[in-house]
């Protein structure tokens, strides 16, 4: 995980997810959605989720009455910032499937940042089945649940090995021109009209072919790009109009 520090800002001092028992005894300041609330009287309990992980917060009435009132009509998805201190869960309720499970966030102020609509679908829940058209329409959600947002976290820490290989033995990144004179290849291309000169038409690149031959000529003997293609056929299971590809040229 980036140095914690590194991901201080004005509303938090840590994310959810990077404390653990070493930080017992620490005030800190978190800010994220409620994943889950559970009301047991004069206890709240919310697991706080942000990109980083989630922890649990309990709220004691006794102890912080305004900020046990500011939850109690806290639901799922609202965005919340709390002050505490992280304490050591009680022996028998550490949670092993959570990094954070041998502790908790004793909650002492909490600041109702946006309240949320109940959500078309359950974040919380990565296993209730999704129709995929509401996925796509609620796009923004669909980011949030675990499955999708692993993925994206995958391919960037994939994008960052590639870089770093490459760099290694001695390729160049080069990022090669998007708007780029029509020569068809396999597929059509696809055709963006200039405002500026008048009937004429650039094409998206279908692949970064003629660039990087240019590049070999000038001398650029190791080349390579994490590099947008478009290609305007049809869709199908091995067939995308728009698409990343690791294109090298040695």
């Amino acid at each position: 995980m980036t140095d914690a520090a590194k991901l201080t800002t004005g509303l938090r001092s840590d994310v959810c997810g990077a404390l653990r028992p070493s930080d017992v005894g620490r005030r800190v300041r978190l800010a994220g959605w409620i994943h889950r609330r559970r009301d047991h009287g004069s206890l709240v309990f919310i697991d706080l989720r942000d990109r980083y992980g989630i922890v649990q917060v309990v709220v004691d009435a006794a102890v912080a009455p305004e900020a046990h009132a500011a939850l109690t009509d806290a639901r799922s998805e609202w965005v919340i910032a709390v002050e505490g201190t992280v304490a050591a869960r009680r022996a028998g309720t550490e949670n092993e499937k959570l990094a954070t499970g041998g502790i908790e966030v004793a909650g002492e102020i909490v600041t109702v940042l946006s309240q949320a609509k109940t959500p078309p679908f359950y974040i919380n829940d990565t296993d209730a089945p999704v129709d995929e058209s509401l996925r796509l329409k609620y796009r923004y959600l669909d980011l949030r649940r675990e499955p999708l947002r692993d993925r994206i976290l995958l391919r960037s820490a994939m994008v960052q090995a590639i870089r770093e290989v490459h760099h290694e033995h001695g390729f160049v990144e080069v990022e090669t021109p998007i708007l780029i004179k029509s020569t068809p290849e396999g597929a059509r291309d696809f055709i963006v009209p200039s405002r500026l000169q008048q009937g004429s038409v650039y094409a998206l690149p279908q692949s970064p072919q003629q660039m990087k031959q240019l590049l070999m000529v000038a001398g650029f003997d190791r080349y390579f790009q994490i590099a947008r293609c478009f290609r305007d056929e049809d869709l199908r299971g091995d067939r995308q109009p728009e698409f990343t590809q690791l294109d090298i040229e040695m």
